[in-house]
C-alpha cells in the first residue's frame, strides 16, 4: 500500500493557525471556570448564585444561537471577514467583562463574548484550505488544541487569578483576541476559493435527517449533559475546595494540576484500547458510569477535602475520555453526506448545555443548597447512562474523502458500482456538486491503493 501524503506546508500553516484561534476561544471560557464563582462574590449581586450561574452560562446561549448563522454568513461574506468580526465581538465582550463593576455587567460581557460564534466559520475555512483526504488529520489538530487548552486552563486559571485577578483574565483574553485577528490576516492562508463542504459545514437540507437519527440523538444528549454538568458543578466546586480543605482560590491549581495530569495518563490507554480492540462502546459506557459515580461522590463527600479530590480525579478521567470519543462516534455514525450537519447540531447541543448547566446549577445552589447541584448532575448522567447502554456498537470504520473533480453521470455511476468491491469499503457517497467522494472504510486493512488508482482513472476520464 502506498504511503499517504503528509499535510503540505500550506495545510499545516492553516491547521495550526486556526487551531490557535479555537484554543483562544476555549481559553476565554475555561480560564475563569475554576475561580469565577469565588470572584463573583466580590461583585454587587454576587451573593445570588442564580446570577453567578447565568453569568457563567450566558456565553453558551449566544454561541448556540449564532454558531450556525455565522457559518452560513461566511459562505456569502467570506470566511476571514466573518472570523474577524467574531473576534472583534469576543474582544469587546472580554473588555466589557473586565471593566464591569457588577455581575450584570459581567453577564453582558459574557453574552457578547459568546456572540463571536466563529467555530463554524473557522471549520469551513479549514475545509477550504485542506485537501479532502487530509481534512480529518487537520481537524484532529484543532481537537487536540481544544483538549490541551481545557486542561491547561483549569490548572492555570487559579494562578492567573492570583496574579491578575478575573478582570485581568478577561482583559488578557481580549488582547489575545485582537492579536488573533493579526494571525487570521497575516498567518492563515487565504482560500483560493470558497465552497460548501458537506463533511465540515451544516446543510439545512440535511437537518431533518440528522434530528431523526436515533443514534446521533443519543450522542447529542451526551454532549449536552456533559457540558451542562461541567458548568453546573463549577458554580459549587470552588466553594467545596475552600470549605473542605481551607484552600483559597489562588491555590486551587495544586488540586487541578496533578488531578488533570493523572487523568490524562489514564485517558490515553482507555481510548487506544477502545479503538484498537473494537471496544469503544464498552469504554464509552464505562466513562459515563464513572461520571455518574463522580457526581454522586461529590454530593456525598463535599465536606471532605480528599473525598472531593478523589471525585474530581474520577470526573476528569471520565470527562477526558468522553470529550475525545464523542466526536469520533459522530464521525463513525453520521451519514457521510451529513457529517458537517451532524457536527453542527452536536456543537449547538454542547453550547446549549453550557447555558442550561450554568443557569440550573446557579438556581439550585441558591435555592436548594450546594449538594443539590451534584445530584442534578448525577441525574443528567443517569439518563445518559441508560441511553449509552442502549446504543448500537459503533462500526469500526473511519471516513475518507477524496477530490475527483467534475464528474459525468457515467462517472458517478461507475464509482457507485465499482468502489464497493474494494476490500474494506463499507459505504460510498458521491457528491458531484462538490466533486468529491466520501467513503466509510475499515479502520485498518482497506485497499487504499486500489481506491486511489480507480479514483485517478475516473477523475482523468471525467
Amino acid at each position: 500500500m502506498s504511503t499517504p501524503d503528509p499535510l503540505t506546508r500550506h495545510e499545516r500553516r492553516a491547521a495550526t493557525s486556526l487551531a490557535a484561534i479555537f484554543a483562544l476561544r476555549m481559553l476565554g471560557m475555561f480560564l475563569i471556570l475554576p475561580v469565577f464563582a469565588l470572584y463573583a462574590k466580590t461583585l454587587p449581586g454576587g451573593d445570588d448564585h442564580t446570577l453567578v450561574g447565568l453569568a457563567l452560562g450566558m456565553y453558551g446561549l449566544t454561541q448556540a444561537v449564532l454558531m450556525i448563522p455565522f457559518g452560513m454568513a461566511s459562505d456569502r461574506l467570506g470566511r476571514k471577514p466573518v472570523i474577524v468580526a467574531g473576534l472583534v465581538l469576543f474582544a469587546l465582550g472580554s473588555f466589557i467583562a473586565a471593566y464591569a463593576d457588577s455581575l450584570l455587567g459581567v453577564m453582558l460581557g459574557r453574552a457578547i463574548q459568546g456572540a463571536g460564534a466563529i467555530s463554524a466559520a473557522v471549520t469551513a475555512l479549514l475545509a477550504d484550505l485542506t485537501r479532502e483526504e487530509k481534512r480529518t488529520q487537520a481537524m484532529a489538530t484543532i481537537g487536540a488544541s481544544i483538549g490541551l487548552t481545557f486542561a491547561a486552563s483549569l490548572a492555570a486559571g487559579p494562578l492567573f487569578y492570583r496574579w491578575i485577578g478575573v478582570p485581568g483574565i478577561f482583559a488578557m483574553t481580549g488582547v489575545l483576541a485582537l492579536l488573533a485577528i493579526l494571525v487570521v490576516k497575516y498567518v492563515t492562508p487565504d482560500p483560493g476559493r470558497t465552497a460548501f463542504h458537506s463533511d465540515a459545514q451544516a446543510n439545512p437540507a440535511r437537518l431533518k435527517d440528522v434530528l431523526r437519527h436515533g443514534e446521533l440523538l443519543r450522542l447529542n444528549w451526551g454532549i449536552f449533559a456533559l457540558h451542562a454538568a461541567q458548568m453546573a458543578m463549577f458554580t459549587v466546586v470552588p466553594f467545596a475546595l475552600v470549605q473542605a480543605g481551607g484552600l483559597d482560590g489562588e491555590h486551587h491549581w495544586q488540586v487541578y494540576l496533578p488531578v488533570l495530569l493523572l487523568s490524562f495518563a489514564l485517558m490515553v490507554p482507555a481510548i487506544i484500547y477502545g479503538e484498537k480492540r473494537g471496544e469503544l462502546k464498552r469504554v464509552f459506557v464505562a466513562a459515563v458510569a464513572a461520571m455518574l459515580a463522580a457526581q454522586v461522590g461529590l454530593a456525598l463527600t463535599m465536606e471532605l477535602f480528599w473525598g472531593v479530590v478523589a471525585a474530581l480525579f474520577v470526573y476528569f478521567v471520565a470527562f477526558n475520555v468522553l470529550e475525545a470519543t464523542l466526536p469520533s462516534l459522530i464521525s463513525k455514525i453520521a451519514p457521510p453526506e451529513a457529517k458537517g450537519t451532524a457536527m453542527g447540531v452536536y456543537n449547538t447541543a454542547q453550547a446549549i448545555g453550557l447555558f442550561f448547566g450554568g443557569a440550573a446549577g446557579g438556581w439550585l445552589a441558591q435555592h436548594q443548597g450546594f449538594g443539590s447541584v451534584f445530584l442534578f448532575c448525577a441525574g443528567l448522567m443517569a439518563v445518559w447512562l441508560v441511553l449509552a447502554a442502549g446504543m448500537a456498537s459503533p462500526p469500526r470504520v473511519k471516513t475518507q474523502m477524496f477530490h475527483v473533480g467534475r464528474l459525468s453521470e457515467q462517472g458517478v455511476a461507475s464509482l457507485l458500482a465499482r468502489l464497493p468491491v474494494f476490500v474494506g469499503v463499507e459505504a460510498v457517497t458521491v457528491l458531484p456538486e462538490e466533486g468529491a467522494v466520501l467513503l466509510k472504510v475499515a479502520q485498518t486493512g482497506w485497499d487504499e491503493e486500489g481506491v486511489r488508482h480507480l479514483l485517478s482513472q475516473i477523475s482523468e476520464g471525467g
